[in-house]
């Protein structure tokens, strides 16, 4: 694809985070999608879930009907946002059916930004403007871009693109994806990136579906093919830590046992969950069902941790 025609493709961007340390090697700007084909059930970036743009409400952000209630006026939605008859304040509330017709345009209208929205349009040459405003860091501790989500597979033509104009400007890669997506998909974008940093949620397939609203079988065939596929890419494995869910031996060493007949998987992480996401269900009107779980102990994540070492051939103070 021409430089021309790459730098106009547009894609769905979330946020874009500079000065990031844990997506890849050296300092990295992570540019996350909107979209996701799974539903997790602790996602701590519920927002990047829907594909579409969202708007958010904090309602303790909203000045109220009396100082402000722009909101309650034309040109947002009708009952949109409305005011409770009867109720002791002026508090203004949140009417989420009606609200999702409110765009970016109308959410700039709200002084204190108590509404919002989630995701904007930006083209390739937008994205690679930013992520270029730290090529010196990049050069100094071989840092680069990561595209994370969401899902960034889900939007291949825009990841693809974006990666391979970051090649053209000596800019590393890297994506951060949970493979349940089209092989096609995974083999457009795959071709551009350096490291590949792939999520092992949960080995059993029935409670894979169970915690993540679908079985593993693509994902494995995916990372198995990817694997083998791009033998000069570094591939990291990672596990998103839930007490009573994976934090066990029998899914450390089942993920073990798949990817270290691949010599290019050159990790496996553990990411000890924390309930980091919680306020962004209450912005989008959601529950959060993982309320009541606890964070992983120290002597469990060093204990599976141990096993991990003791696979790749290395001391505990070696992995540090």
């Amino acid at each position: 694809m021409s430089k021309e025609n790459r730098g106009s493709i547009t894609g769905r961007v979330l946020n874009i985070q500079r000065y990031c340390s844990h997506d890849g090697p050296g300092i990295r700007t992570t540019v996350f999608l909107k979209g996701c084909s799974l539903r997790c059930k602790w996602c701590s970036n519920p927002e990047s879930i829907s594909p579409k743009f969202e708007v958010a409400f904090d309602g303790p952000k909203c000045l109220g009907a009396k100082e402000c209630g722009a909101c309650l006026k034309d040109p947002f939605p009708q009952g949109g946002f409305y005011v409770i008859d009867g109720a002791p304040d002026d508090k203004v509330h949140i009417n989420w059916d009606l609200a999702s017709e409110v765009d970016a345009e109308l959410a700039a209208l709200c002084p204190t930004d108590a509404i919002t929205m989630f995701g904007e349009e930006m083209t390739v040459d937008q994205v690679i403007d930013e992520v270029e405003r730290d090529a010196s860091f990049y050069r100094n501790t071989g840092g680069g871009i990561t595209l994370s989500g969401g899902e960034c597979m889900l939007q291949p033509e825009f990841s693809a693109a974006l990666l391979e104009e970051a090649h053209s400007r000596g800019i590393n890669t890297a994506v951060e994806t949970a493979g349940n997506v089209p092989w096609r998909f995974m083999e457009q974008v795959l071709q551009h990136v350096d490291t590949v940093q792939h999520d092992h949620k949960i080995t059993i397939p029935e409670r894979h579906k169970k915690w993540c609203g679908v079985d593993n079988t693509r994902i494995l065939e995916n990372f198995k093919r990817a694997y083998e596929t791009f033998p000069d890419a570094d591939f990291i494995a990672r596990t998103p830590l839930i007490p009573g869910v994976n934090d066990d031996e029998e899914h450390v060493r089942a993920v073990l046992d798949f990817i270290r007949p691949h010599k290019n998987v050159i990790d496996y992480e553990l990411l000890p969950y924390m309930r980091f996401g919680m306020s962004k269900y209450q912005l989008l009107g959601e529950l959060y069902e993982l309320k009541d779980f606890k964070e992983p102990t120290k002597e469990s994540i060093a204990r599976l941790e141990a096993i991990i070492d003791e696979a790749f051939g290395r001391s505990s103070k070696d992995a540090e």
